[in-house]
This record gives C-alpha cells, structure tokens and sequence, in this order.
C-alpha cells in the first residue's frame, strides 16, 4: 500500500480477506474500512489481488471502466485469482516469457498480453490510457534482487548514521 500512496492519492482504501481477522488488522493499521470481497472493488479506481485463490476470486464484471488490477497471487499455472471477463482486459505483464509459464491466469484464459512493464517504461509500447488495465506478476528473480539491495543499502546507510 505504501508504493501505491506514493504514485497516487487515495480517498477511500477497501480491504477484503477470506480470513477476517487479516482484513481487520490491516483496516486498523493503514486506515481502511473492511469490505465484503463484491463490494471491496466495485467502483475502485486501483485494486490489488495478492490471494492463493485456486479459482478465480475477482470478476471482470465488478469492475469499473478504467480501473487498474495488479493481480500478484496466485503464482502457480493453474490456480487463479481473475476470471476470463476480468483478464479480457489490457493485459500487461512483467515478463511473456514467465506468465506463460507460471501465471494459471493467463494461461488458462488464454489472454492476449499487450506488453511487458518494462516495454511501456522504455516508452516502445504507449501506456493504456483510460482502458482497464492488468498487470499480472509473477515475480522475477532480478526484481526481488533489486529490492533486496535497495533495502539493505537502506539499512547500511541508518546503521552508519
């Protein structure tokens, strides 16, 4: 949620777990108001699903025109967590190669990609704008690396100080 506020402001945030007790210790910490899984992305602006769901949870019906899903769970090629209608939409990935190998959401939809992330930040494809967008991940390697220094360059500078 942090990365999020940092690209974007948020008027209202809505939590939704199939454990309540996660939803609710999360609504007390970031400020969100818990929600029943329908009524957590109908009308939302940015939703993110980060589930095991075997079978898709979030349907492309509840969500808004113009709406963004960053869909992280469901990291195995048969487990789900967007139905066909919701993976109708623009697809973006973080890398062809590994959702078509590992992301039971595109595979099993069979969903038209429309470019990797680093293709529209490279500016070789043109962001969607206005359209309902996914971006589907499954994690690369290089990324959790990257982060993995950034945070421990972090740490290093604080406990220099």
């Amino acid at each position: 949620m942090h990365a999020l506020s940092q690209v974007r402001n948020f008027e209202e945030i809505r939590v939704w777990s199939r454990t309540p007790a996660h939803a609710e210790r999360f609504a007390e910490k970031h400020g969100a108001r818990m929600a029943a899984l329908e009524a957590a992305v109908r009308g939302a602006d940015v939703i993110v699903t980060a589930t095991n769901a075997i079978e898709p949870i979030l349907k492309g019906a509840w969500l808004k025109p113009g709406a963004h899903v960053n869909a992280v769970g469901s990291p195995r090629p048969n487990w789900r967590e967007l139905d066909d209608t919701a993976m109708a939409n623009t697809l973006i990935v973080d890398s062809r190669e590994a959702v078509l190998r590992e992301s039971g959401d595109v595979i099993l939809s069979k969903a038209t990609i429309f470019a990797e992330a680093g293709e529209i930040f490279a500016g070789v494809k043109e962001a969607p704008a206005a359209m309902t967008t996914i971006f589907k991940s499954v994690g690369i390697a290089i990324e959790d690396i990257a982060t993995a220094k950034l945070v421990y360059d972090a740490a290093s500078r604080e406990v220099s100080v």
